[in-house]
């Protein structure tokens, strides 16, 4: 049997099953790195505070760094019976360098460790996702650059509405996603505070110095209040937070490349690399990709219901429960950096058939609203001109006609104010080129966010 930490307390071994019940090693191995780097940092501050003697700190320090060459190398073997990555490395190293490896415990408990473990590890995964996040936004951006003539309908209801430009469209989720890159640096702010020092619960009575720690390790400062320390995973749970409405947008995006990768739409084409076909069906290509990100936007989701699950009944400070917190938070981590990384990679990939796309936000009466402005225009009250156009359109699908094909006499029939200029506001590029306020499907109104968002990620970088 392995000698547990606490094993002065016990008569009896650990039961077999129970044993690897209990154990986190399995995924919490993924930590080791950010373990061994805040045990380091653990060590000098005890010299610093001549708890341990600076020869004694630096034995530790290299017994970890070797510790850590061999897990990257793939030289070290994790045990279920030492359940966990902070008593795997800890029992390597006191075999390693011997009994002064069993100083490093000094002045800290698993419970602080382990909240340590994981703020690191998220920060370092955030910055991974914002780099993820900010390919996409400019796959987005480029497409949108290299779209901007092309006229799409404009749907609600999936009903067509108006006409806009496909780059309008684009940016739509260019502005989601910048949303989503704020929430995590605003997480991060919340993030970024050190918990080592608060012990098991109350604290230490050793006299440490926290705030060397938490400059040592890149931390902001340090968390306030020990039992609040040892048992807040709110940093967990607006990340889950933050990333369920992220893949909420992607999954948005995917329904509608599915949506218009498809025969009946045929308004984009997806890279064969992004597609598979049927195993019985030749002509079939599948938009596999989107359709398999919209599926992982439920995995997330749920991930976020676990951890709130798990922490929703959980008297203070630390209990075992919490253990339940790794697995949410590294799937969600995994399948965000997936599923952005492959979507940056395919939008910038997509096709573009523009004439489908123009054809399609032809039909469907898409410029009624602009004889409804017209006509108020002339000084028609809104629900007046409103009427007159619900007429007018009523007039076209009995006639087999689109609002454009309208002969003057067949418009002033509905209206007398209707006058040779209406020609002017009811053709696509018109419909379009007319909407310039600021946020508008305008060229020239996407042209200025477009510039907008170029000249914000210029002074990012």
């Amino acid at each position: 049997m392995s000698k547990k930490p606490w094993a002065g307390r016990f008569t009896q071994p650990t039961d077999e099953f129970v044993e690897a019940f209990t154990a986190s090693i399995d995924f919490d191995q993924r930590l080791y790195r950010y373990d061994i780097q805040g045990s380091i940092a653990h060590a000098r501050m005890l010299a610093k505070q001549s708890i341990i003697t600076d020869e004694e700190a630096q034995t530790i320090v290299s017994g970890l760094e070797s510790i850590l060459t061999d897990i990257e190398e793939g030289n070290f073997e994790f045990s279920v019976s030492l359940e966990d990555i902070h008593m795997n490395i800890e029992a390597k190293l006191i075999e390693r360098i011997g009994s002064v490896g069993g100083k490093l415990h000094t002045a800290r408990s698993r419970n602080d460790q382990v909240a340590l473990d994981i703020r690191l590890y998220l920060r370092d995964e955030l910055q991974t996702i914002q780099d993820y996040l900010d390919k996409l936004q400019e796959s987005l951006l480029e497409q949108a650059e290299s779209n901007l003539s092309v006229i799409m309908p404009g749907y609600t209801h999936l009903q067509t509405a108006q006409p806009v430009l496909f780059s309008h469209h684009m940016l739509a989720y260019y502005e989601m996603l910048r949303r989503d890159a704020g929430r995590l640096k605003d997480l991060f702010k919340r993030l970024n505070l050190l918990p080592l020092g608060a012990g098991a619960l109350a604290g230490t009575t050793f006299p440490i110095d926290r705030e060397f720690v938490a400059e040592q390790l890149g931390f902001d400062g340090v968390t306030r209040n020990s039992l609040d320390s040892v048992s807040d995973r709110d940093f967990a749970l607006e990340f889950c937070g933050a990333s369920a409405i992220l893949m909420m947008h992607l999954s948005r995006l995917s329904e509608e490349l599915i949506i218009w990768s498809s025969a009946d739409f045929d308004f984009i084409s997806l890279s064969d690399s992004f597609c598979t076909g049927s195993s019985i069906m030749p002509q079939k290509k599948n938009p596999d990709v989107p359709e398999l990100v919209r599926g992982k936007t439920g995995r997330v989701y749920g991930n976020m219901v676990s951890l709130l699950t798990v922490m929703k009944a959980l008297p203070l400070a630390y209990n075992k429960d919490m253990q339940e917190d790794k697995e949410p938070l590294f799937d969600t981590l995994d399948t965000v950096k997936g599923s952005l990384k492959v979507f940056a990679d395919m939008i910038a990939q997509l096709t573009v058939n523009a004439d489908n796309m123009r054809e399609a936000a032809a039909r469907g009466f898409s410029t009624a609203t602009d004889v409804a402005d017209y006509v108020v225009r002339k000084g028609i009250p809104f629900r007046d001109a409103h009427e007159i156009v619900g007429k007018t359109v009523r007039y076209c699908i009995e006639n087999d006609k689109d609002i454009p094909e309208l002969t003057l006499e067949e418009f002033r029939s509905f209206s007398e104010h209707i006058e040779e200029d209406i020609y002017d506001y009811v053709t696509l590029d018109a419909s379009v080129n007319s909407r310039r306020a600021t946020g508008g499907t305008a060229r020239e109104a996407v042209q200025r966010e477009i510039a907008r968002a170029r000249q914000e990620r210029s002074e990012r970088s």
